[in-house]
């Protein structure tokens, strides 16, 4: 299919290989969409990544910028409307989760951090977004990776659960202002996905909750989903696509599961 074709998608965090970030534009990329790599910065894995698409047939361009300044969040939109007339899908996917300590030994400074990437840079990359979508006048469809954490409590990760929660209201209150003008803002909430950030995850609480090792921790997380496995970039990627689709416009404000049944509400 090509139902993106001629569309511009932008996705933040998306230069690492084998991340959520890549899959996503892995799914755009197969229909027809000119993808924007953009991360912290343009390395050779990045690269590797914008190679990889382009031999998928997209249209890419790689963009560095660090989201929690919102000055350079303004570049990496001017720069991708530059390239390509315009962005019509921004997915804000850039995240921190692996600082993970007791909610009694978190340090300030590791708290803002993760609320200035996760929370205040969906909030930067949402606005500068917008403000291109609405000067062009056709719309647009802004989605943000939020978790299963932005609808239940985990344990050592107080600032990451606080961050998705709040990206949940930033999406909603966005959805609320942003519908006149044909954009719609939804967020999507994956379970549990072993990238890289994911890997560090499972071996931290592999040990924290005592089982030995990290294939016996997901074995255990595989056994408690109705479906019987952990999510996968493409589970998350499939959702984005349908959500930027003409068969979602009237779909905004929503923060959808996907997560194979363990989370439902």
């Amino acid at each position: 299919m090509a139902r993106f074709a001629g569309k511009t998608v932008v996705v933040t965090g998306s230069g690492k290989q084998r991340g959520l970030g890549q899959g996503i534009l892995q799914r755009f990329a197969d229909e027809g969409a000119n993808c924007v790599v953009s991360d912290l910065a343009i390395d050779a894995e990045a690269e590797a990544v914008a190679t990889e698409l382009a031999a998928r047939g997209a249209q890419v361009a790689t963009i560095a910028c660090d989201v929690s300044d919102a000055a350079q969040c303004a570049v990496l939109v001017e720069q991708a409307a530059a390239r390509f007339g315009g962005v019509d899908i921004m997915v804000n996917n850039a995240g921190i989760g692996f600082m993970m300590k007791p909610l009694l030994d978190v340090d300030p400074a590791d708290w803002a951090t993760v609320i200035a990437v996760n929370l205040s840079g969906a909030f930067y990359c949402t606005q500068a977004a917008a403000r291109d979508m609405v000067r062009r006048g056709q719309g647009g469809r802004i989605i943000n990776i939020a978790s299963q954490a932005a609808k239940t409590g985990f344990p050592h990760l107080p600032a990451y659960v606080s961050s998705k929660h709040g990206m949940v209201g930033l999406t909603r209150a966005s959805a609320v202002e942003l519908g006149a003008h044909g954009i719609t803002v939804n967020a999507v909430c994956p379970n549990h996905v072993t990238t890289g950030l994911g890997a560090q995850q499972n071996a931290y609480f592999s040990k924290l909750l005592g089982f030995g090792s990290v294939e016996a921790y997901l074995k255990n997380m595989s056994a408690r989903n109705p479906m019987g496995r952990p999510g996968l970039p493409s589970d998350t990627a499939a959702a984005c696509a349908w959500l930027a689709s003409d068969d979602a416009f009237y779909v905004s404000g929503e923060a959808l599961n996907v997560s194979g049944g363990e989370e439902m509400h």
